[in-house]
């Protein structure tokens, strides 16, 4: 499985006065496996460009191939993409609208045309998969639920589809501290479960450095890089220059070294931190 989207450009109110150029020219891959972060400022094109991979918005140039198959072409069933793309958006809490939990997740695998005993099974392994006890959530309203888990059962419901590809927008948008890490383990958990696709838009540059091994930045429809977290948030300048920031411990070593700290600034996470921190440690001390 693989996604190839080649030359794509997307216009907002075409040929009308407030036409808006929302995608322009954008070019990448993406294999198997692989999990890619994209970053970029509010309008910068991010949520757009999810929309197209899974055939809710059409290019007005360029193609999309999924797989084998190429979905910017006239004729392609929109439902069998959607089976093989399932993409979560932003705050999806306020989609769930079923009485239980079970029958809310169970909304999707039904359309597939499931029979009742593989839809059961789905439903709970999602559920699993997500971080919820079955037996204790499949009979309550969503409704009274935490934000968290309100926020886990919709994931759910898109996970239950077995998608190939997980697109998320902002998955941790708006929760607090501890809901936040329980979903960034939730997703580690499901790619390493599943090994699909998992595409996501973050602001949060730490988790998109941690989890991604591809990012994607987006400036104005255009996109300005792609390349491994090391490669992307050594580019501090850059990134500085459409307004976008490193992770938090990318930024201290910066500033340590332009405090004349002799370390290095290729650090993403606290781990490599301190062992950095060490290293320029035990150096001064052998001085």
């Amino acid at each position: 499985m693989s996604i190839q989207v080649r030359n794509v450009s997307h216009i907002y109110s075409k040929g009308l006065p407030d036409e808006q150029l929302a995608l322009d020219n954008i070019n990448f891959d993406i294999y198997d496996g692989e999990v890619v972060g994209i970053i970029g400022h509010t309008g910068s094109g991010k949520s757009t460009l999810l929309q197209h991979l899974n055939g809710l918005l059409k290019p007005d140039e360029g193609t999309i191939i999924i797989g084998d198959v190429d979905i910017t072409k006239p004729g392609v069933s929109m439902r069998d993409i959607r089976r093989r793309v399932g993409l979560v958006f932003q705050y999806p809490e306020y989609q769930l609208f079923e009485e239980t939990v079970a029958l809310d997740v169970a909304f999707g695998p039904k359309n597939l045309g499931l029979r009742q005993d593989e839809v059961d099974d789905r439903v709970e392994e999602a559920l699993e998969l997500v971080g919820l006890d079955y037996e204790e959530v499949k009979d309550r309203s969503p409704f009274d639920l935490s934000g968290g888990q309100k926020r886990r059962v919709a994931i759910a419901g898109v996970i239950a589809m077995k998608p190939q590809v997980l697109i998320l927008d902002e998955p941790t948008a708006g929760l607090d501290p501890g809901a936040h890490k329980e979903i960034m383990q939730m997703i580690r958990e499901i790619h390493r479960t599943e090994n699909n696709i998992i595409i996501f838009v973050s602001h949060n540059m730490a988790d998109v450095a941690e989890l991604s091994d591809k990012v994607m930045v987006m400036d104005r429809g255009k996109m300005i890089t792609v390349g491994t977290p090391a490669e992307v948030f050594t580019r501090r300048n850059r990134l500085a220059a459409i307004g976008l920031d490193v992770p938090p411990v990318t930024e201290m070593m910066y500033e340590l070294k332009d405090r004349g700290v002799e370390v290095s600034t290729n650090v993403l996470n606290l781990k490599d931190a301190e062992e950095e921190l060490y290293r320029y440690l035990r150096g001064k001390k052998a001085k």
